[in-house]
């Protein structure tokens, strides 16, 4: 089924949900192919591909709203699913705030080509994606005698879905992405088994990282890790590897996010256009980086994607409002997720900001821990190196940080300039001053 018949299905099925009693009706039809391919212990542990043709049908009928999902997208089977869905949606509950959004929030999207889709695709064979897992693995059991163990992988895929509502939205999205990635763990003596990776994800085939740099980095980052132990609590200095950012700064963007503000679990409500950071943080969400892995002209809900600035000089400049919190809200729509987050970048890297270290740590992961959206108090596990005059002195880990995210964001007084490019989450690494490390 190509574009153009996807699209008259979709309009097909709006046609007869309305005529089966929908007062509105929006309608995704999607073909996505996945595969997944894994070695381990020099044997391929894992082979899948699964190729899915999906209709999914949402139904907004008397102020009540329902979801519905079929893979049998023949119009002789769905005439029965399409009237049933209506049917059942009459017993359920009402809810005023199911609507679609405004057709206005459709307007002015961008007509640009941000290149999610390969052409290639078709060109990688089966032989050539099992190939790519081997080779991984092989690159990274011949670096080391101290390996135990080695796991490769590669995956891709492909997806074209068509959106349609029935109060005058249309939209087409394809694209495709690749990732490929080595987890390896090392012996350490008696004291454990410490362990590493490296993972990348892209839009085209291409821009694939080679086997040999990703064997070199999971092996020399979990070789790294051999010794580590302990080190006295106190307060330090922190520098937060980019890989790792991702982990706290997602305890500041979920409570920016419209369910959070509505349900009363987020330190940030009523923060807007107010300091909620040091001034080196700015982040902006940007659907239109070409081949970016979170690029997009319009969000799940059909809503028209913009440039925004989230924070500003450490300044709170917008929510994440989706069509129905906001109406729960009374707030204007922004965008229902992320797209493209990225932050505003430093202009010295890692290695020139650990010079100047003191006494902190390079945290290079986060393990466990939690955080409580509503009061913004958190506590994590990390994993990491202890600095020392400015020079790396010894691996860490067992050890925690804890604080008040309210508090923790002002700390922040450097940003690098090695942002990572192999996520939608575009950060660079962190460099945050006075700490609380708990360890012996």
């Amino acid at each position: 089924m190509n574009k153009k018949e996807r699209l008259e299905l979709a309009n097909w099925v709006v046609a007869q949900a309305k005529k089966a009693g929908a007062d509105d009706v929006a309608v995704n039809v999607v073909n996505q192919r996945d595969i997944e391919i894994e070695y381990r212990e020099d044997q391929l542990d894992k082979l899948i591909e699964s190729t899915q043709n999906s209709l999914s049908l949402s139904i907004y009928a008397n102020k009540r709203y329902s979801s519905h999902t079929t893979n049998d997208i023949k119009k002789e089977t769905l005439a029965g699913f399409i009237t049933e869905a209506v049917a059942m949606t009459r017993y359920l509950s009402e809810d005023p705030y199911r609507l679609l959004p405004d057709p206005k929030y459709y307007a002015n999207q961008m007509e640009i080509d941000l290149e999610l889709i390969d052409p290639a695709y078709d060109k990688v064979s089966s032989e050539k994606r099992v190939e790519i897992a081997k080779e991984i693995q092989d690159k990274t059991l011949g670096l080391s005698d101290k390996i135990i163990s080695c796991t490769s992988y590669y995956s891709d895929s492909f997806y074209d879905t068509v959106k349609v509502h029935s109060n005058g939205f249309e939209g087409v999205r394809e694209g495709t992405s690749f990732s490929s990635g080595v987890e390896v763990t090392v012996k350490d003596g008696d004291k454990g088994r410490p362990a590493d990776w490296d993972w990348r994800s892209v839009i085209f085939f291409k821009d694939l990282a080679s086997p040999e740099i990703m064997a070199k980095i999971a092996v020399s980052r979990a070789l790294d890790k051999i010794g580590q132990t302990k080190m006295a609590s106190g307060i330090y200095d922190m520098i937060v590897e980019n890989r790792a950012v991702g982990r706290i700064f997602g305890d500041l963007t979920g409570p920016m996010r419209a369910g959070s503000l509505q349900q009363k679990s987020s330190f940030l409500e009523g923060k807007l256009n107010q300091k909620i950071a040091s001034d080196k943080l700015t982040v902006t969400d940007d659907p239109f980086i070409k081949a970016g892995l979170g690029s997009r002209l319009f969000d799940n809900e059909g809503m028209a994607t913009k440039r925004r600035v989230m924070i500003d000089k450490g300044v709170l400049k917008s929510y994440y409002v989706d069509n129905y919190y906001g109406r729960k809200l009374g707030m204007e729509p922004t965008i229902a997720s992320s797209t493209n987050t990225v932050f505003e970048c430093g202009t010295r890297s890692p290695e020139e900001i650990i010079k100047e270290v003191k006494k902190g740590f390079l945290v290079t992961d986060f393990i466990g821990g939690n955080s409580n959206s509503t009061t913004g108090d958190f506590s994590f596990g990390i994993v990491g190196k202890y600095i020392e005059d400015g020079k790396i002195i010894q691996p860490v880990n067992e050890m925690n940080i804890s604080g008040s995210l309210t508090e923790f964001w002002h700390q922040l007084v450097e940003v690098g300039n090695d942002p990572y490019i192999y996520s939608s989450l575009r950060r660079p690494s962190l460099y945050f001053k006075d700490v609380q490390f708990s360890g012996i």
